[in-house]
């Protein structure tokens, strides 16, 4: 007579506290250090999880601690951030309830896999033995008995499963840890948990719950694409290298620096790049693309060979297809995932980015680019310095600060050991433009899905992964409004961030951009309805200051640019989480953050009758001329 599994020798635990336990044994080891997998579980709790995870976390006493969290987007942006910081090395774990505390994971999961960064996502799910149907926020599919709310996180997943027998935890547990160490297919892991097998008891085998290491290799260039990629590059008279996020994921500045050193090839960066090379340093000419300096754009617009390193090769970073505009440009791509390294038709290099750039320089031994070269981008470097200083300058003390000038204030005073935190908004364009990146990590812009409401709970993310660094948010009054909820974390978890609170009374960024493409800023500003009915009357009596105060945070109002670096300094120093509310003005009278530099695509209305609106379509035929394939 066969026994049944359930009854054989085992661990008698629920699936929820099995799961509890496993992840407690999971680690990564990449270098020959070893961290755990999964080192947290933030958690909101509902009759879809209390019973399950809930109990099972409280049953752990410790074992995977516990985050409480005030929105279940913002936990997945916390661990979102956590993991960027801590290299996606370890990650947290998000659980909630069925409905609308699953779906409200949706967007922070989107966020997670289109970065590439390692969050799992422990959902409640409806009941697998269906009791009652429907029950409690449940969604009814007349057409599909098994389809729930949680099926909306497939597409955004990069694995999904859905747990209906407590045996199938097994190899779906097993699975999500082999996505979430993988460097090309980390993102979003998904396991639904319906509430019924949660809570059911299951003789689980011993092995499940033995250490378990998932190692993360190094994967060097194969010999025959090295060897073309070094003929390609000494063959160059115009190279530059375009450093994305997998330089710092990979842990690869010092191998990017020495590359430089040895070639004096330029170095331009994305906005998961920046900070790839010190700011000082005489190859770093800054951001790429839309945002970037005039530097690196115009060394793009020449280049006749590009590297890129760790990029996906955004909108942004090519100026929709018309930045690198010499007509014999080529494309060598340095990437541990082959699709990326397959982009611009380019000569794909499927390595790590740390063992690829290393092989690089022992090939490239003895090459260098002309002297002239090298004096031309330094030469431009210089002159974009002169602007970006321009930016910060202030000549009234009892103005209120431009923007730019209050990156300018935060910069004289941060450390080295500081970490800024951005999205969304006007400022990730002022950012790629001025900041002085000056170590690794310091630079954390989330560009890829770029989510308003993002900041705050990434910077606790960061401060968690990072204790002894002091995280800076920069927020605007927009993405503020959006997801404030995560102050109140922070003050009860006693994480001391800080957060630059820069009101501007609407959307400054979209505003800008409405400008440009005819739609003359049309629903973008926070302001009273005038006479006709539109959004131009005065501006909203928000203080969202005292909004900040409300929910526990120390706030500093300077009213002047005199005022902000003191502000900023007493911020810094703080030892509970302070928020630093700043009102801006324009750069009528001093320079602002400088424009664009290179073409961002937004399409524009092709049929119009107002005159905003027919000229900006003419200026978009003319730039959308320079579009190219690049095959």
């Amino acid at each position: 007579m066969t026994v049944p599994h359930s009854r054989r020798p085992g661990r008698r635990l629920t699936t929820a506290q099995a799961l509890v336990e496993f992840l407690a044994h999971q680690h990564t080891e990449r270098d020959g250090r070893r961290q755990r997998l999964v080192t947290a579980c933030w958690g909101i709790f509902g009759h879809g999880n209390v019973a399950g995870v809930g109990q099972a976390l409280l049953e752990a006493e410790g074992a995977l601690p516990f985050l409480q969290g005030r929105n279940e987007q913002a936990m997945v942006h916390a661990a979102v951030g956590y993991a960027r910081q801590s290299d996606r090395l370890s990650a947290h774990a998000v659980t909630t309830s069925i409905g609308p505390g699953a779906t409200n994971l949706v967007t922070g999961a989107a966020l997670a896999t289109i970065n590439r960064l390692p969050v799992l996502l422990l959902p409640g799910d409806t009941f697998a033995t269906r009791p009652a149907d429907p029950v409690l926020q449940q969604l009814e599919h007349p057409g599909a008995g098994d389809v729930s709310v949680n099926d909306c996180l497939r597409p955004v997943s990069r694995y999904f499963d859905r747990i209906t027998r407590p045996e199938a935890l097994i190899p779906a547990a097993l699975q999500a840890m082999r996505v979430l160490a993988d460097p090309v297919e980390t993102g979003a892991v998904t396991l639904a948990l319906p509430q019924d097998v949660q809570a059911e008891a299951y003789n689980w085998p011993e092995e499940f719950f033995a250490d378990r290491v998932w190692h993360v290799r190094r994967p060097a260039p194969a010999a025959d694409a090295l060897a073309e990629a070094v003929r390609a590059i000494r063959a160059a008279r115009r190279p530059l290298v375009v450093a994305g996020g997998g330089v710092a994921h990979s842990g690869a500045e010092d191998a990017l620096r020495a590359l430089a050193d040895a070639t004096g090839v330029p170095v331009a960066s994305t906005q998961a790049g920046k900070g790839s090379l010190h700011h000082a340093h005489p190859s770093d000419v800054g951001g790429l693309g839309h945002t970037g300096t005039a530097v690196a754009d115009a060394l793009a617009r020449d280049a006749d060979l590009v590297l890129g390193v760790g990029t996906r090769y955004t909108d942004f970073t090519t100026a929709s297809g018309t930045l690198f505009a010499a007509p014999g440009v080529r494309f060598v791509n340095l990437n541990i995932a082959a699709a990326d390294a397959h982009k611009m038709a380019g000569l794909a290099v499927v390595a790590d980015a740390r063992a690829g750039l290393a092989a690089l320089a022992e090939g490239l031994a003895g090459h260098r680019v002309p002297a002239a070269y090298e004096r031309e981008y330094a030469a431009g470097k210089a002159e974009w310095e002169a602007a970006v200083q321009r930016a910060y300058s202030w000549r009234d003390a009892d103005a209120r600060p431009t923007q730019a000038q209050v990156l300018g204030a935060l910069d004289s005073v941060v450390g080295d050991e500081d970490v800024i935190v951005n999205a969304a908004g006007s400022l990730p364009g002022d950012l790629h433009k001025l900041w002085r990146s000056r170590s690794r990590r310091q630079y954390h812009l989330e560009y890829g899905y770029s989510c308003m409401g993002y900041e705050i709970p990434a910077a606790i993310g960061v401060r968690l992964a990072a204790p002894e660094r002091p995280v800076w948010a920069l927020v605007g009054d927009g993405t503020y409004l959006m997801m404030p909820t995560e102050l109140v974390t922070a003050v009860q978890e006693g994480i001391p961030i800080k957060v630059v609170l820069v009101q501007n009374h609407g959307y400054a960024s979209i505003g800008g951009l409405s400008e440009q493409v005819g739609a003359e800023r049309f629903g973008t500003a926070y302001r009273f309805r005038a006479a006709d009915g539109t959004y131009t009357g005065g501006p909203l009596p928000v203080d969202l200051g005292a909004n900040a105060a409300s929910l526990g945070m120390a706030v500093l109002r300077p009213r002047t640019v005199g005022a902000l670096r003191e502000a900023l300094a007493e911020a810094r120093a703080a030892e509970r989480p302070t928020c630093v509310y700043v009102e801006t003005g324009t750069a009528d009278t001093v320079p602002g953050a400088p424009p664009a530099q290179a073409w961002w695509d937004v399409p524009v209305a092709q049929a119009a009758t107002r005159p905003a609106a027919l000229r900006a379509r003419e200026e978009y035929e003319r730039r959308a001329s320079a579009r190219r394939r690049y095959l």
